[in-house]
């Protein structure tokens, strides 16, 4: 091949939005982007199509997720959005006081006290179940294929290969039993495999098998199950049968706001798509001016997102365990009573009192008018370190969002799930879809939705647009981060507000986004120029 680096970019690019009538797919990985297009061109389906992408990117992406995730999902079809929460509670015997007996005092990013029940094979056998037309082992067929015959690796994959190759290298360092097939699985030769190279995963094609001829209920209730909890007992893991055996994916009620003309949609808690909902119930009455960039705008929307972040970091939890009731943190009085704390001057939030990773995001639509958001993720990049051995499944670490403080909402508990920051999302007008969309990224995820609603929604921007358009991230206190495309201008005027602004390098932390609208006619689709995102549509 000719020479050249796959990480220079010399010169500005530009994407245009793409318009399709029959089927679109956005993702950040191109190859999937056309998996889930080979699932809409053989007959299937926008769910269909999700549970194709979801499957093929813990293989094609790894870094931000796993055969052994979590997920979650909002569906639009025949008139009715539905929610699906693919998360899984902590095993019954990983309490608060097995974590301090290993020496920690907060919850670990690697080994199995990160370990929560995987949930996302079950929500992928559980949209297939209800919604889907097309047999597992189509839709998988793709994916089978590429992990034993390989694919060339991404460029945007090396650096959070590489950070993930020295985090689980350190937690080995003194315990390797737990890593080892990390290891063996994710790595070629020893080495991270280069932008480019061809990378297999012979055992991930053998366990996509044994899914798809199961309908999933292998990895709780079958061969897959056994290899797991044999693994956790040989390594000192907390998963037990009873854990595996009693988990199932859960339909839920999408929660939703009105934000000036238009439906927004989250998934109710575990999940914090609440932070979204309050912010914009804040937001809505105020005026945001005609164009992004102006002080007003960033410095409302900012002090929405704190004031939104702030209570659902003291609140939410597991419903069941949950201090009040989610629907009352989005009561117009307590919006208002938030809303009264915006001044001209920058605040140092703290949470108010209602009355009564990393991760991949894609979204589908289909011509008959199905839709779907759809969010998974290991957490922090490839999770836990942990791989069952002779599987390719790498287990998620999503118990490091609990507490160890016994008064916290979001206290561990065996059996409870945790605070969650994967979130997909759906915009809708007067009761007819407009079409999923979603940024993912950490705590980072809800910040993305609402800035990506307000350029949408006050700004009219195209999704492309919407989507290109510089972020910013609060990270606590008054400090909020920008990526580089801020007016200076405009930065000097929030630091006179208060805000102790840190301009970051590009692609850092920000997030990645996908978005499909229609209008009942025409699929326009908007993706993710800070990775590989990729529209695929007919």
């Amino acid at each position: 091949m000719i020479p050249f680096d796959p990480y220079r970019h010399k010169y500005p690019s530009q994407r245009n939005i793409v318009y399709a009538k029959n089927g679109m797919v956005c993702s950040t990985q191109p190859l999937a982007s056309q998996i889930g297009l080979e699932a809409l061109k053989k007959g299937g389906n926008a769910m269909d199509a999700a549970v194709a992408v979801a499957s093929a990117l813990p293989l094609l992406e790894p870094t931000c997720n796993g055969i052994g995730a979590d997920a979650f999902a909002l569906i639009w079809t025949e008139g009715k959005l539905y929610g699906i929460n693919g998360s899984g509670p902590a095993p019954k015997a990983l309490t608060p006081e097995a974590v301090k007996a290993r020496g920690y005092e907060a919850m670990p990013v690697t080994g199995w006290c990160s370990v929560t029940v995987p949930g996302a094979p079950a929500c992928w056998g559980a949209v297939h179940k209800r919604f889907g037309c097309l047999p597992l082992s189509d839709i998988m067929a793709p994916v089978i294929r590429y992990a034993r015959e390989g694919f060339p690796v991404q460029a945007h994959l090396k650096g959070m290969w590489e950070m993930e190759k020295e985090k689980i290298a350190k937690a080995a360092a003194s315990d390797p039993a737990p890593y080892e097939a990390w290891f063996t699985t994710f790595l070629k030769d020893g080495h991270i495999p280069e932008p480019g190279e061809i990378f297999r995963c012979p055992d991930m094609a053998d366990t996509l098998e044994e899914l798809a001829a199961t309908e999933c209920e292998s990895f709780y209730r079958g061969s897959l199950a056994e290899k797991i909890l044999a693994h956790s007992q040989a390594t000192g893991g907390f998963l037990t049968r009873e854990d595996l055996a009693d988990y199932q994916a859960e339909w839920v009620e999408p929660l939703s706001v009105s934000y000036k003309g238009y439906d927004v949609y989250e998934m109710p808690p575990n999940g914090h798509g609440l932070t979204v909902l309050m912010a914009l119930n804040i937001l809505k009455t105020m005026d945001l001016g005609n164009e992004r960039e102006n002080e007003e705008a960033y410095h409302k929307t900012i002090e929405a997102l704190k004031l939104a972040f702030v209570d659902a970091q003291k609140y939410v939890t597991d419903p069941r365990f949950m201090s009040v009731d989610p629907k009352d943190l989005l009561k117009e009085d307590y919006a208002a009573k938030r809303r009264s704390l915006v001044g001209e001057e920058a605040l140092f939030p703290s949470a108010g009192v209602p009355n009564g990773s990393d991760t991949v995001y894609f979204c589908t639509a289909d011509g008959e008018g199905n839709m779907v958001s759809f969010i998974q993720s290991n957490a922090k990049h490839f999770g836990s370190g942990i791989v069952v051995q002779g599987t390719g499944i790498s287990l998620q670490d999503r118990a490091v969002n609990f507490s160890l403080d016994p008064s916290h909402d979001n206290c561990l508990q065996g059996g409870k799930k945790t605070y969650h920051t994967i979130i997909p999302g759906f915009l809708a007008k007067d009761g007819r879809p407009i079409g999923p969309f979603g940024v993912m990224g950490g705590f980072m995820q809800p910040q993305g939705h609402v800035q990506v609603l307000v350029n949408t929604i006050d700004f009219h921007m195209n999704p492309q647009e919407a989507l290109d358009a510089p972020r910013f991230q609060w990270v606590g206190g008054k400090k909020i981060q920008f990526e580089h495309g801020i007016e200076d201008y405009l930065s000097k005027a929030l630091q006179r507000r208060g805000h102790e602004i840190e301009i970051v390098a590009e692609n850092r932390n920000m997030g990645r986004g996908q978005i499909i609208w229609t209008d009942g006619t025409v699929l326009v689709g908007g993706t993710e120029s800070r990775a590989d995102g990729c529209i695929a549509a007919y």
